[in-house]
């Protein structure tokens, strides 16, 4: 049993991983991280890679609402200037992989500052009124800058390459996105624990006190909308180099709306959270699905019936969820582990 934690320096009292045995599990699933495409058939590979792309993104977003308190439903659209970014970098001017991805984030940073910019005079659902509109906008560029964009037809981008090692499969598509999703999850860590995550914080529980405390509001809101943007542009560069082309049906409003999804599933505010909602809400429909089927070898016209209520289904589950542990998959965790450290002395 777990009886304390006495940490004896500065250092070992801020690292991520303070125990052992917690740097012992972390290593465990970073090897079965690695050993992964080699076991996995191409349709785990590809929920995989799925995920790798929405986690990243809902961090960015998590960044936003969870660290900062301000809400958006755009951020789909700023995956989608990532994405369109780095296909026409890498379609039209040969640019690398390497150089296009960050190029596209890059250009999502700045659109996510121009978009930002309400978040000092508005909050709330007048903020969410206003990001909803640069989504509608972005949609409406996509699809009608066809010069620029190709239009519904899209553009098609060829597979990254480096030093001859063409990442043109799932597999190889599968250990870029989660080296760059790892990256940046742990930049996220880190970013929580700096004076500007703290800031993100303070303004998220209170915004006149921190700016009493000297917080400047603006320059923090339009960071946290900047950082989150960022990470969203990634992701659409990553979407990019593994669907091989981007149409502007890749990045709809349902988009924006499942990865707020995730970010409240998975747990405000919380690193970890982002990465079990992504789970979450990727899994629970493709095992919704598994049901039906096997229900069909029982009852040859289930499908007719039971195919219409998953979606039904996959939102009941989330909404008793949410009213049953409003904290997220995130304070499950913590609460299993919290109970596993006492047993059997809990009282």
């Amino acid at each position: 049993m777990l009886i304390g934690n006495y940490q004896e320096s500065y250092a070992s009292d801020e690292a991520i991983f303070r125990t052992p045995a917690t740097r012992v599990w972390m290593g465990l699933a970073l090897l079965a991280a690695v050993l992964f495409p080699f076991v996995a058939g191409d349709y785990l590979l590809y929920l995989a890679n799925l995920m790798g792309v929405l986690a990243l993104s809902a961090l960015g977003l998590n960044i936003l609402i969870g660290f900062t308190g301000q809400i958006s439903l755009g951020h789909a659209a700023f995956m989608g200037v990532g994405a369109y970014a780095t296909a026409i970098l890498a379609s039209r001017l040969g640019v690398p992989f390497w150089l296009s991805i960050p190029a596209g984030g890059a250009l999502a940073c700045g659109a996510g500052m121009v978009v930002g910019v309400p978040s000092l005079r508005i909050k709330g659902l007048y903020l969410a009124i206003a990001t909803l509109a640069a989504q509608v906008i972005f949609e409406w560029i996509f699809t009608n800058w066809t010069s620029v964009t190709g239009g519904i037809r899209g553009l098609n981008v060829a597979p990254a390459s480096l030093a001859g090692w063409r990442i043109d499969t799932d597999a190889r598509a599968y250990f870029l996105i989660m080296t760059v999703a790892v990256a940046h999850y742990l930049f996220a860590t880190n970013l929580r624990r700096t004076r500007w995550g703290r800031a993100f914080v303070a303004v998220r529980d209170r915004d006149v006190a921190a700016e009493i405390v000297g917080v400047n509001l603006f320059r923090t809101k339009i960071l946290a909308f900047m950082v989150s943007s960022y990470f969203a542009g990634i992701a659409g560069g990553l979407w990019v180099y593994f669907t091989k082309v981007v149409t502007p049906e890749n990045f709809p409003l349902s988009l924006s709306i499942q990865c707020l999804a995730i970010v409240i599933v998975g747990g405000l505010g919380s690193i970890k959270g982002t990465i079990y909602g992504t789970v979450f809400m990727t899994l629970v429909p493709e095992l919704l699905k598994a049901t039906t089927g096997l229900a069909r070898q029982v009852w040859p016209t289930a499908q007719s019936y039971l195919f219409p209520l998953q979606d039904v289904v996959f939102g009941l589950l989330i909404v008793v969820f949410l009213i049953f542990e409003p904290h997220g998959l995130a304070e499950v965790w913590n609460r299993m582990k919290r109970f596993f450290s006492l047993w059997p002395f809990e009282k």
